[in-house]
């Protein structure tokens, strides 16, 4: 399942590109003049700084004020990126019959994530980039999380991320009673992570076991916890792997781990930021919209793995979609919804 890139920049969605040229250049144009007149302010504003004896305060005052200009400056820039990034990202989940919205609150699947230890703890979060419906028929929704802790001290305090990356829910296709979660090796050591793996881990107040793979290829990448050992060895299927670790290299991500529950298969992968469909070089356009579809055609990959195929089968690794794009009927059929695990927030 994969959006027709190439057809869009054929049809109404380059045609819509094309007519943002003026837009691209006037921002630019808007962003060198406040540059210029933000330096003309900032050169006697730093003369003043440099004679008056204020100490390591006057290079503080005179940093925030370079940074304040330079973020004037760049505002019609950033406002012109976020418009076509928008616009060629809703333009892709109409083809795909899904929704998009730049904005979202974090739903039951990010929550999820964190009581089990998926993310890290923060002080600071953001999220973006939402996109929610249904993919071959099969409901998801997938968001990016922007965590921050505060380090330091003093005037060396500052704000330092510690994940970027993507949230994703979907509903499993069998049954299961079990919570499994599936880690990165080592994350779960003794002595600090410099022992062996521990047999027993405690998150969220749910006590979970260490499960010995049945499939050793993915031993030295993974390890398995879980509260039903005979369960959690049915849902971590090979392919079901398969398809976390290709959805990973499709995100250019790192370190991707998931977690069972509730009938729902929630998936972590840490990234750069992704679905950044704007940029001030028309030129680009069509790259970068092909990024974002690919990725979402993993996604819709594992999906349906997941679910499994009308004879019981898991999906295979390498499936190849007949036609780009899917039908009116699917089309019609995806509903915008609210709330809870696999929709837009909470």
């Amino acid at each position: 399942m994969q959006a027709d890139v190439q057809g869009l920049m054929r049809g109404e969605l380059g045609n819509w590109l094309a007519e943002q040229a003026d837009m691209r250049g006037n921002a630019q144009k808007k962003a060198f003049d406040r540059w210029f007149l933000g330096g003309i302010v900032l050169l006697p504003v730093m003369a003043f700084l440099w004679f008056v004896p204020l100490g390591s305060v006057k290079l503080f005052l005179g940093v925030v004020a370079i940074m304040a200009a330079g973020a004037w400056g760049y505002k019609p820039i950033h406002e012109a990126k976020l418009a076509i990034k928008i616009g060629i990202n809703e333009a892709i989940a109409r083809d795909l019959g899904i929704e998009y919205d730049p904005e979202v609150e974090p739903g039951v699947e990010f929550h999820k994530a964190r009581s089990y230890g998926l993310v890290p703890s923060y002080s600071r979060d953001a999220f973006e980039d939402c996109w929610y419906g249904e993919l071959g028929g099969h409901a998801f929704n997938l968001y990016e999380a922007h965590l921050e802790k505060r380090k330091g001290s003093g005037k060396n305090r500052r704000w330092v991320t510690v994940f970027r990356g993507a949230i994703i829910s979907v509903p499993f296709g069998r049954e299961f009673r079990s919570t499994t979660l599936l880690q990165r090796k080592g994350k779960h050591n003794r002595w600090l992570g410099l022992g062996s793996v521990k047999d027993v881990i405690e998150l969220d107040g749910h006590r979970m076991q260490y499960v010995d793979q049945v499939h050793p290829a993915f031993e030295d990448v993974f390890e398995v916890f879980s509260d039903d050992q005979v369960e959690a060895r049915v849902l971590i299927h090979p392919s079901y792997v398969e398809h976390l670790i290709a959805l990973e290299k499709a995100f250019q991500g790192k370190s991707i781990r998931a977690l069972f529950v509730d009938q729902h298969l929630v998936v972590v992968v840490e990234s750069e930021n992704m679905f950044e469909s704007g940029s001030m070089k028309a030129e680009e356009d069509n790259r970068r919209a092909q990024k974002t579809a690919d990725q979402l055609s993993a996604l819709a990959r594992l999906i349906m793995a997941i679910n499994q195929t009308d004879r019981g089968k898991v999906e295979p690794i390498n499936l190849k979609p007949q036609h780009p794009g899917i039908s009116e009927h699917t089309r019609e059929s995806a509903p915008r919804a609210a709330g809870g695990f696999g929709r837009k927030g909470l």
